[in-house]
């Protein structure tokens, strides 16, 4: 089976199941389905609208994934960067209080941002420049982040204010999809966006063919004038700042404050989507929406007050569903042929 016969078919698993989660949601609360409780809260509206929130900084996550990895940069340290971000946006959001809101919000997020980008140039620069091990690499992002983070985190320190819900007009009224996709915070429609960005760019643009490029066969790309290292470093960094964003996005639009470790795993369940979606930004969105309603079932079970499993198992099944698709559940994978490899020009220098 070639590669990208295996890419689009696990892709297109990933992005049906999804599919057929939003198909089961609108049959249980428009037909007499909903009289079933059970059903109410295993596809309730309230359910999908958490699977949402909950998939947002997967979504984000997995597409920072993608890029460094589709140019060859192996980035476990995704929950680093988040974490960064989510604190650098949280510093940035208490220090202009005083502002407007909106102005103090988007001035979060584009520290936020910032942060994120400096973390993927650090990751891109100790992997290419110094050469060093990329998981040991990725690591050291989120020690860094945790380390200090927490020694710095004032926890008497209030952001005041988050991202409230935008209604687009007529779309929004859709019986029960409207109130789910077309009334959010910025950050998600954003994020939505993003996914069909990457996905374009990635595979009908000159520079998504020469990142692909160099993280497949980055000899042959130097061959023709591609300059590996800096698409690597390029890649890496817009990955970081996608980190970083989501990051942003559980401080200033959903939380609204930060806590010490709030990514909580999140970076690695996103890692878990890119490898579930193969690569692919539209198979990543179908495995974070999934990954997403199995944290909004454990909510949902919880508010329903199911007793017969103790709470301990129902607050696994986010990680446990995680490591079922990264164990290989749903079929065959490839990552990208050069992940993971140090490159250097003919000339022995970078």
């Amino acid at each position: 089976m070639s590669t990208n016969r295996i890419w689009k078919t696990t892709s297109i698993i990933s992005m049906a199941l999804a599919v057929l989660l939003v198909v089961m949601v609108i049959l249980v609360n428009t037909t007499g389905l909903k009289s079933a409780t059970w059903l109410r809260v295993l596809f309730g509206i309230s359910a999908l609208n958490f699977t949402l929130r909950a998939a947002v900084p997967l979504i984000l996550g997995a597409l920072s994934g993608i890029l460094c990895e589709r140019s060859g940069i192996i980035n476990i340290g995704i929950e680093g960067m988040m974490l960064a971000g989510a604190f650098a946006g949280f510093v940035a959001k208490v220090a202009t209080n005083h502002w407007p809101l909106l102005l103090s919000l988007l001035f979060g997020v584009l520290i936020a941002l910032a942060v994120g980008g400096l973390m993927g140039l650090l990751h891109a620069t100790l992997s290419t420049r110094f050469k060093m091990d990329q998981i040991i690499s990725g690591t050291v992002m989120i020690i860094l982040a945790t380390g200090f983070s927490s020694y710095l985190f004032d926890r008497n320190a209030i952001a005041e204010g988050k991202f409230s819900a935008v209604h687009i007009p007529f779309l929004a009224d859709i019986p029960v999809i409207g109130p789910v996709l077309f009334k959010n915070p910025p950050i998600t429609f954003l994020t939505l966006i993003l996914v069909f960005v990457v996905h374009y760019a990635l595979f009908y643009t000159r520079w998504g063919l020469r990142t692909r490029a160099v993280g497949e066969h980055p000899r042959a790309a130097d061959t023709v004038g591609i300059n590996v290292n800096r698409y690597r470093y390029v890649n890496t960094v817009i990955g970081g700042m996608l980190a970083g964003l989501a990051g942003g996005f559980l401080v200033l639009e959903a939380v609204g404050q930060f806590q010490e470790g709030m990514t909580a795993g999140r970076g690695f369940i996103s890692l878990a989507a890119m490898i579930f979606g193969n690569w692919n930004p539209f198979g990543a969105l179908g495995a974070a929406i999934l990954f997403g309603y199995t944290q909004a079932l454990q909510n949902e079970l919880l508010l329903a007050g199911v007793t017969t499993v103790p709470r301990q198992f129902i607050s696994m099944l986010p990680y446990v569903v995680t490591i079922i698709a990264v164990s290989g559940f749903v079929g065959r994978v490839r990552p990208p042929a050069a992940e993971g490899k140090v490159y250097e020009t003919e000339g022995g220098k970078d």
